[in-house]
């Protein structure tokens, strides 16, 4: 939960002067240091700080204020607040096309995409090896029906069929779905077969 700056500078004080004194200040005290305008203000702010789980306050005793939990940084805050859950909507071919069937997953990877409109896929194969894309990898996925030459991109094959390749166009109204792997023979089909769905953007692999 966050806090205002108000709060943030009253948790602060709170926080300082115990570690230089070895106990909570008062009431007076907080607001002679912070330049509050009663002592009806210091309450509130406390009321607050305790209602969000940042202190504790004994029972009728006076300098009784316990911090529980310090705010995060800045920085994390903000990431906390950009991490999303993408779906994990299949499994995709980096060898032969394989049919990309919907599963309800997410994986939560904030760090590696902030649109909610990406999504991951899993790769099956390895035609994408000297790419440093393997077997069991997690792909990023951004959506788009465009793509520049040599991007690597989920292609839909024939509506119904999806594979991992880079992408190239050839003469004659040709797209090749170019593997990155030496033994393997690209794909190369008329433009009208092809669909791009996506683009690469991130890489991911659990070991």
């Amino acid at each position: 939960m966050t806090l205002t700056k108000r709060q943030k500078e009253v948790l602060d004080f709170l926080v300082s002067f115990h570690n230089k004194h070895g106990y909570s200040p008062s009431f007076e005290e907080m607001a002679r240091s912070l330049k509050l305008t009663s002592l009806a203000t210091v309450h509130k702010h406390i009321t607050t700080l305790e209602r969000k789980g940042f202190i504790r306050r004994g029972y009728n005793q006076s300098r009784s204020i316990e911090v529980l939990n310090l705010p995060k940084p800045v920085r994390e805050q903000v990431l906390d607040r950009h991490t999303v859950e993408l779906p994990l909507l299949g499994r995709i071919a980096a060898g032969r096309p394989l049919e990309a069937v919907e599963e309800r997953e997410t994986l939560s990877l904030g760090e590696f995409a902030r649109s909610d409109k990406s999504f991951v896929l899993q790769v099956k194969g390895n035609s994408m090896i000297e790419d440093h894309i393997m077997n069991g990898d997690y792909v990023v996925i951004e959506p788009t029906q465009v793509a520049n030459p040599g991007e690597t991109v989920v292609a839909l094959v024939g509506n119904d069929e999806a594979t991992l390749k880079r992408f190239y166009r050839e003469a004659g109204g040709k797209i090749r779905l170019q593997p990155a792997n030496s033994e393997m023979p690209p794909i190369i089909v008329a433009a009208a077969d092809v669909k791009i769905q996506g683009r690469v953007v991130g890489v991911l692999r659990k070991y």
